[in-house]
């Protein structure tokens, strides 16, 4: 039996947020049907981490792969994930578990939100575009950071009037702040692009203060990147990655 893919996300109240999950872990099996995926929640949304973890188990699975669709690690990778999957190890002693990296920093991310952007029709030519690239914001600043070098790296290969990392929380500069920002370096029109997966109560704060910073002239407003194939390859190959490196979740080989 082949080590399930156990995909796990934050969770959010929004159910926008599960449903774009699931359609995205259904590319997933539609990719590999060979595998087990199976989608897994931290907070705010079901199943919970360790009730699917449980579940394969007693479907008979021996080994077990976390993919945490996380695009960076922050708190949630570093100390909210870890914690469960050392209960459910001791919990499991039969359930081997492998923890692949976080999602991102990755070139298939850039490129899934890339695309995203595209498809509301922002030229990369377009010298009078200015682009923000909305994040989630963290108290930890290397995440944000590596927020900023996606925006700086789309910023050196277009020819846009400015590529602007913002945060919807946690950190600075906000949206209104950002869209200030690319209006002094000449911007005349404005495009929101995501450096999330999925909708929910934080893209909506972030459309919302985009079009109200951009009254009478509406934005373009990209979609998260859940529903890139380039995600859907990203989570096969961390799966792929973590079996590589045979590490478990105490990090015994």
């Amino acid at each position: 039996m082949r080590p399930a893919l156990i995909a796990v996300a934050h969770g959010s109240r929004d159910p926008r947020s599960a449903r774009t999950i699931h359609a995205l872990l259904d590319v997933v099996r539609a990719e590999r049907p060979d595998l087990d995926v199976r989608a897994a929640f931290l907070d705010l949304s079901a199943p919970r981490v360790g009730d699917v973890l449980s579940a394969v188990h007693a479907d008979g699975h021996r080994e077990a792969v976390v993919v945490p669709l996380l695009l960076g690690s922050a708190f949630h990778a570093k100390v909210d994930l870890p914690a469960v999957l050392a209960e459910a190890s001791a919990r499991l002693p039969g359930l081997r578990l492998h923890t692949a990296d976080v999602l991102g920093p990755d070139p298939l991310l850039d490129a899934a939100a890339l695309d995203r952007l595209a498809e509301t029709g922002a030229a990369t030519t377009d010298s009078e575009l200015g682009v923000v690239l909305a994040g989630v914001g963290s108290a930890h600043a290397p995440a944000n950071r590596l927020v900023a070098q996606v925006a700086e790296r789309w910023q050196a290969r277009t020819s846009w009037a400015g590529a602007v990392a913002a945060f919807a929380t946690a950190a600075e500069p906000d949206v209104p702040a950002a869209i200030s920002l690319l209006r002094e370096r000449g911007a005349r029109r404005i495009a929101v692009a995501f450096w999330f997966l999925a909708p929910g109560l934080l893209t909506d704060r972030v459309i919302d203060a985009a079009q109200a910073q951009v009254a009478g002239d509406s934005p373009l407003i990209a979609a998260p990147m859940a529903d890139s194939p380039a995600v859907a390859e990203l989570i096969l190959r961390r799966h792929a990655q973590a079996l590589d490196r045979d590490e478990d979740v105490t990090g015994v080989a």
